[in-house]
């Protein structure tokens, strides 16, 4: 059998004789890929029997579940701007990424999940560790495809990866049979051009463009949404001349966050349930609503029926599927949000909207004094998550990868946590997965290894993929681990306050010993329960070379406000 010499700036490959699982590692090298996630099985051994000899340049990280995988793909993903590639076995290996796969199709991130399959005639035979997993993923991936074929591998991943990073990023799988990895092929890879029935990006529309920027100009009381696709994009400087040139406050959606600075003067803040008060009560006051690249999710409009009717809408996206499906638009720019930043930043006329802009500093003063302060600057003994966040930006200064997972903590640390630079707040936020923390944030360092990445995790989440402790062990990744622990489940529980009066069902946590477990996988760790060791430890662990693990104990009925309630409008927002 012929080798084959891999280079990575190579895009086509002679033909060469070789076995489908051997086709599937060099498909990955011709795609640059030198980093996987995986949990190896009996129906995809051929494929790890083939990165065998390529352990040098394809990097397999074992992680200890499945679904660690495709959330440290996402993580990876995130923090990097490349495609994540994850790999499991037929059966219950296939069926335990879909979780991370719904995540990431949600959330926008492009992952790429190869899959063994048992073999061809057994389909259909409930055959041992097989499931219909093509069906099974359809409803969460931008497209999924069986292999039967050794020919067919080559193709199939290169499709893959070119429906995963192009338009509206997203997870595709491919699920190859077990007989298709042995057969022989005669190997060539060619990269996707496309298709016709799969437009990546429509085509910029300048009159719509021109349309919006006299609205905007003519705006008194403009408000801008961002969200992730700026930064899926790389639009971050186009998007900041821009609402400089008009003078233009702007919100973000969780998934935006850090795309632009965090102190910068125009950035007012958070939308959403847990958001900030101001630009969350002056939805309903503005004249004219910009959405940049997000989506008008339910956590971010409240009540659909009392939102922004008195705004016209303007509404930038990839994708026309977003664009009236929550929110009517005035005015919809299609296409990719750089170029039409880019665009509408030439038509935009010079303004600063002084006014306007000073209503939203008295309703974050309002919110200072009644929610921050106490957050920050806590009067009773209890820690809380507000003042380990704080302490966290005083040491990195806004230059660290914060990764969350769901729940108080990550509103908290979405409230708080201050960025320099975009790609450094990394979370769930469609899905709202618990257990996503921990591998995220192991993709997160491996995608970053000169940036500090600090996993911010409540006790619930990580009991969930605590396991990844064992990939941290085993790769020596240095990540650092925060978790917050208040012995409840956080979130569910201030509900149960607010709304079940206070009928506590099934939501205090009896947990284990932290120290002792993590003391097992090697990992230096310690344990904060009184506020003067909060900032030593703080600075311990980001000067500690490896990886480390805080656990610091928060008061256990704390509560996040500012606070939307389910039906409510984004106006009806509650300090307390």
């Amino acid at each position: 059998m012929e080798t084959v010499e891999h280079k990575s700036n190579q895009k086509a490959k002679t033909q060469q004789q070789m076995n489908g699982a051997q086709a599937v590692v060099h498909s990955l090298l011709a795609e640059e890929v030198d980093l996987i996630f995986g949990y190896p099985g009996g129906a995809i051994m051929p494929v790890y029997d083939a990165l065998y000899d390529y352990e040098d340049e394809l990097n397999h990280i074992l992680v200890r579940h499945e679904q660690g995988a495709t959330h440290a793909a996402q993580g990876y993903a995130r923090a990097s701007g490349k495609v994540g590639v994850c790999i499991a076995t037929s059966g219950p290996g296939a069926t335990n990424l879909i979780t991370g796969i719904a995540d990431a199709q949600i959330d926008s991130t492009p992952m790429v999940c190869i899959t063994g399959q048992v073999a061809s005639p057994l389909l259909g035979t409930d055959a041992f560790q097989e499931t219909d997993v093509i069906g099974i993923s359809m409803p969460v991936t931008k497209w999924n495809y069986q292999v039967t074929r050794a020919s067919e591998i080559p193709g199939a991943l290169a499709k893959a990866f070119y429906i995963a990073r192009t338009g509206k990023p997203g997870p595709v799988l491919v699920d190859i049979t077990k007989d298709a990895q042995f057969e022989m092929l005669e190997f060539s890879y060619k990269p996707f051009k496309g298709m016709r029935s799969y437009v990546t990006c429509p085509t910029l529309n300048l009159s719509k463009v021109q349309q919006a920027a006299e609205i905007i100009n003519s705006a008194k009381r403009p408000l801008v949404l961002f969200g992730q696709g700026v930064i899926l994009s790389g639009a971050e400087s186009q998007f900041q001349n821009f609402i400089e040139k008009a003078g233009l406050p702007s919100a973000w959606t969780i998934m935006g966050l850090s795309a632009l600075d965090s102190d910068h003067y125009l950035n007012v803040g958070m939308l959403g349930m847990h958001g900030n008060y101001a630009p969350n009560k002056l939805t309903n006051a503005c004249d004219v609503l910009i959405a940049v690249g997000m989506r008008f999710d339910d956590r971010v409009t409240g009540d659909l029926s009392r939102y922004a009717k008195q705004a016209k809408v303007i509404h930038l996206e990839i994708d026309p599927a977003e664009v009236d499906k929550n929110v009517k638009a005035d005015v919809a720019i299609l296409g990719d949000a750089k170029e039409a930043l880019e665009a509408l930043g030439q038509f935009v006329e010079r303004q600063e909207h002084k006014e306007w802009l000073q209503e939203f500093r008295k309703l974050e003063f309002e919110e200072y004094s009644e929610v921050i302060m106490e957050e920050l600057n806590p009067s009773q003994e209890e820690l809380t998550m507000g003042e380990v966040i704080r302490s966290v930006n005083d040491h990195t200064e806004g230059k660290a990868i914060v990764v969350t997972d769901v729940g108080q903590h990550q509103m908290v640390s979405c409230r708080y946590a201050k960025f320099k630079q975009s790609r450094s707040l990394i979370t769930s936020g469609g899905l709202g997965t618990m257990g996503f923390c921990l591998p995220a944030a192991i993709g997160a360092k491996f995608a970053q290894p000169l940036r500090d990445v600090i996993a911010v995790i409540g006790d619930g989440g990580f009991q969930m993929t605590i396991q990844e402790l064992g990939t941290i062990f085993q790769t020596k990744i240095p990540v650092k681990i925060v978790v917050l622990n208040n012995e409840f489940l956080g979130m569910v529980r201030q509900w149960q306050e607010l709304f079940f009066d206070k009928r506590y069902a099934s939501t205090t946590m009896i947990n284990p010993d932290f120290q002792k477990i993590v003391e097992g996988y090697d990992i230096k760790s310690k344990k904060v329960t009184e506020r003067e060791q909060l900032n030593g430890a703080v600075k311990e662990m980001l000067d500690f070379e490896g990886a480390y693990f805080l656990e610091v104990m928060v008061g256990k009925e704390n509560n996040v406000f500012p606070m939307i309630p389910t039906g409510a409008s984004v106006s009806e927002i509650r300090l307390k």
